[in-house]
């Protein structure tokens, strides 16, 4: 692991620095909804997601008496070498399972696996332990049901932005139980430090999607709700992405620190220009990062 940041560039990211630059420029960055009523006009604005082709199959995942609605993404041309349980981002608050399934697609089709995203309630409506419950429910069912279901027990997960945190939750949750059945975690600049108590977690301590996923909740270094305080040991491999430009960057560079020092074999990815949530915006970085992300999940497949 290398913790120089400027070291941690691939060589090859440079000459893609210029065109992501100039495309931020132009498009700017802005934040999140800062109060209930700018999240509900958000929400009301937001348009239908792009549809995949072909589309997900529609499902409700069942365990231990809870349940939560997962869309299902078969390769097209492969028997399945693999399923990948995709947490979506959008604060805890916003964003749907439907808006990821066009990059679902994608993953499903290029690595020859099924893609499982699940549909977890959102925040303030359902605050936390909601969500981290229902990244719970669907790993299990998953890891009760893949073999049978999709012929494969090679089980890895992911997420993006609040997503990666719903990943880590959910294998901390795992290991608990004493279960290792995901092989292999993706994340992409997660958040980690929901109290606001180290340097890097005060950077967002004000905003209103930490107030919105709290609800009662007393204790914000909680594990369960802040990862960067729980024990982090017997965790699988990781990948982290985050972009040099997101104010996650030392969340995230924290977080890669904690597992590499609990023995975790942890691969951290700084890609230059960008901001937070980048592989979502139709940059070369993100074109570069997600064809790494690729990469790295087809090695773990091989192993």
């Amino acid at each position: 692991m290398k913790l120089g940041l400027y070291q941690s560039f691939d060589p090859r990211l440079v000459p893609l620095i210029d065109s992501t630059r100039a495309f931020y420029e132009k498009r700017g960055t802005g934040r999140g909804p800062n109060s209930w009523n700018e999240l509900q006009a958000i929400r009301d604005a937001a348009r239908s997601p792009a549809p995949s082709s072909p589309p997900p199959v529609l499902e409700v995942a069942r365990h231990d008496g809870r349940s939560v609605p997962v869309r299902i993404h078969y390769p097209t041309s492969a028997t399945p070498r693999g399923v990948f349980l995709d947490f979506h981002g959008g604060g805890f608050y916003m964003g749907t399972a439907a808006g990821s399934d066009v990059r679902n697609r994608e993953l499903a089709d290029t690595l020859g696996i099924v893609v499982v995203s699940v549909d977890y309630r959102l925040a303030p409506e359902s605050p936390w332990p909601a969500a981290p419950d229902d990244g719970e429910t669907a790993a299990l069912w998953l890891a009760e049901n893949a073999a049978d279901r999709f012929g494969t027990e090679q089980l890895t997960l992911g997420g993006f932005s609040a997503g990666a945190t719903l990943a880590m939750t959910t294998l901390i949750r795992l290991r608990d139980r004493g279960m290792a059945a995901f092989s292999a975690g993706v994340l992409q600049f997660g958040t980690y430090d929901l109290s606001g108590r180290t340097p890097w977690g005060r950077l967002i301590a004000d905003e209103y999607f930490i107030e919105a996923y709290a609800g009662a909740a007393l204790d914000r270094t909680h594990p369960d709700f802040s990862p960067i305080y729980a024990d982090l040991a017997n965790l699988p491999a990781m990948l982290i992405m985050v972009g040099e430009e997101d104010i996650l960057l030392r969340d995230n560079l924290a977080m890669a620190a904690q597992l590499s020092a609990a023995g975790i074999d942890v691969d951290v990815k700084v890609y230059p220009a960008s901001p937070h949530g980048f592989t979502g915006h139709p940059t070369p970085m993100a074109s570069a990062a997600l064809g790494d992300l690729h990469t790295w999940l087809d090695g773990q497949l091989d192993r």
